[in-house]
């Protein structure tokens, strides 16, 4: 069954330093890519995130954040870190702004504390958490994850279901049509050559051997077959046991399926042919769209 590269998975677990919290998001991509936001002092496990997000999910654009939830400051103030330069840095702005519109009020340390940067947290403080918590965080929330990719794969396998379905009623539908519009070649040639001989006897056999001729450039059978057999092959790898990444290979086979349409209409020559068609390149165009949220 396929996946689809939309989703979304979170995860917590109970630490010393406190509960440790991932969440994940993923969408379309081509290939597998990362926006990783991890909580301060947890920054040196991201090489590891990315590895272990990698395996579980290997294509599609993820979004993933770290934080660390704690309970409360521990008594002493240990491990709480005033960012001073900056705490300075508010001040002075504050004040010149302040100044510059004439406004009321001072700048004072109930406004400076309205700024959660310039209290920080020590990496040391974190020292609690260890790679082996991380991972299992990450994982699980990765599975959550999963879970809902597949959810989504299966309303992404009938709506491709049933456009192949349509493409495949309207290839039963040339068939039938394309003997009838050689036949009316054959009566349209027929015509125009007794019209321009002016009662003179009609060459049968000539007029055969063009309708021959016609029907060799105007034969879409090897088109239909390999249409067919394109959408065969989708069927089959759509209903695959998942084990690996599809998308790519099913963006392949809408190519091919689009070149071997493109074929048919060239060689249509007939206004029915045409639409039929027409209505397939647009089943093939929403295949396409589709198949570019598949993994």
């Amino acid at each position: 069954m396929i996946r689809s590269m939309t989703g979304f998975g979170e995860a917590a677990v109970d630490t010393p330093a406190g509960r440790l919290r991932a969440e994940i998001r993923t969408v379309n991509h081509r290939y597998f890519s990362t926006n990783l936001r991890l909580a301060r002092g947890l920054e040196r496990f991201e090489p590891q995130v990315r590895e272990w997000l990698r395996a579980l999910l290997p294509r599609g654009h993820i979004h993933y954040a770290l934080s660390l939830e704690r309970d409360g400051l521990p008594a002493d103030g240990s491990g709480l870190l005033v960012d001073e330069v900056r705490a300075r840095q508010y001040a002075s702005a504050l004040q010149r702004l302040k100044e510059l519109l004439q406004l009321q009020g001072e700048v004072d340390l109930a406004m400076l504390t309205r700024f959660s940067d310039l209290l920080v947290w020590e990496e040391d403080a974190d020292r609690d958490v260890q790679a082996d918590v991380v991972r299992a965080v990450t994982e699980d929330a990765a599975s959550a994850t999963i879970r809902m990719r597949v959810d989504e794969g299966r309303r992404l396998a009938a709506d491709l279901e049933q456009r192949l379905a349509s493409i495949d009623q309207r290839l039963v539908e040339i068939e039938k049509r394309a003997p009838a519009r050689l036949l009316v070649e054959r009566d349209r040639m027929r015509r125009v050559v007794a019209e321009l001989l002016q009662g003179l006897p009609l060459d049968e056999e000539r007029i055969a051997r063009e309708i021959a001729l016609i029907a060799e450039r105007w034969d879409v059978s090897e088109e239909i077959v390999r249409l067919r057999s394109h959408i065969d092959l989708f069927r089959e790898t759509v209903r695959g046991d998942g084990g690996e990444p599809i998308g790519k290979r099913l963006g392949f086979l809408v190519q091919e399926m689009n070149r071997e349409g493109n074929t048919i209409g060239s060689k249509a020559n007939d206004a029915p042919i045409e639409h039929l068609v027409i209505s397939i390149k647009e089943e093939i165009e929403r295949l396409r769209e589709q198949v570019e949220n598949v993994e």
